[in-house]
């Protein structure tokens, strides 16, 4: 049988998670949801580990909910329905909180929960000929449990239009809105996922999983005195820790750090 879902992990330390159903446009069910948490739940416990990819195989990078499986949910109690959501809540919450840089590559449609695994991931990367859509009230449901991801990512105002349209979205609006960081041809998509993994590969592990904190933790916070103190004594500790003292050593010795991957080719 094949599998669902691939994960390979490359000698810089950077884990592709592959969705693999593209004969269903990689439409996701309770037994990939299981898949994906246990395998995020692995990774992030991986000290080597220095950056993730998700991305598709096929066409498209995922329709969303599978039908058989909705067809599946529509029988359940709402008592199971509630205890399925939360597998998938759980998920996305394992993706969100990733602790290394998480990078989404789509191709082609992204659709209803697939938003939602985009909007989980520190930066997308979308080709031209991706498109986007929250489905969910066509067939009478709402983006419920992937919606404060989605928020986090578009704002408010631009789910209140979404969510309630179910229109379909360009790549390009999809990076006006802030859901896609670069949009580029169908052809380049891979190059540019490789420059962005050059470019986090080349930093400083514990600090990069400590600086995706801080964006997550400072967000709308009142800068008051106490905030101000947060701050210093934060990055008094990282100055003081031995990744710190590695990068600053490193930068006033005109050296790579310790922790900086160099490909053979650039030897």
């Amino acid at each position: 049988m094949k599998e669902k879902m691939l994960c390979t992990v490359d000698s810089k330390g950077v884990a592709t998670i592959t969705l693999s159903r593209p004969e269903v446009h990689n439409a996701f069910d309770d037994e990939l949801i299981q898949l994906l948490e246990k395998t995020l739940e692995q990774l992030g416990k991986d000290k080597k580990i220095r950056a993730l990819v998700l991305a598709a195989e096929g066409k498209n990078f995922s329709a969303g909910a599978d039908l058989n499986w909705m067809k599946r949910v529509a029988e359940y109690s709402e008592a199971q329905n509630c205890e399925d959501a939360a597998k998938l809540a759980a998920m996305l919450n394992k993706l969100d909180s990733f602790p290394a840089p998480t990078i989404a590559r789509v191709q082609g449609a992204a659709f209803g929960g697939a938003v939602g695994l985009v909007s989980c991931c520190d930066i997308a990367l979308a080709s031209e000929r991706a498109s986007f859509c929250l489905s969910e009230v066509k067939i009478g449901l709402l983006p419920a449990t992937i919606s404060p991801y989605v928020i986090n990512a578009i704002g408010a105002r631009q789910a209140r239009r979404y969510f309630v349209t179910a229109e379909r979205f360009s790549a390009l609006r999809a990076q006006q809105m802030g859901l896609v960081a670069e949009v580029c041809a169908e052809g380049e998509l891979d190059l540019t996922l490789q420059k962005l993994v050059n470019s986090i590969t080349n930093n400083g592990p514990r600090a990069m999983a400590m600086a995706k904190g801080l964006a997550l933790s400072m967000s709308n916070r009142v800068i008051d005195q106490a905030l101000q103190d947060q701050t210093s004594a934060l990055i008094a500790q990282v100055r003081a820790s031995n990744e710190g003292q590695e990068g600053l050593s490193a930068f006033l010795e005109k050296r790579a750090p310790e922790w900086m991957v160099i490909d053979d080719v650039e030897k």
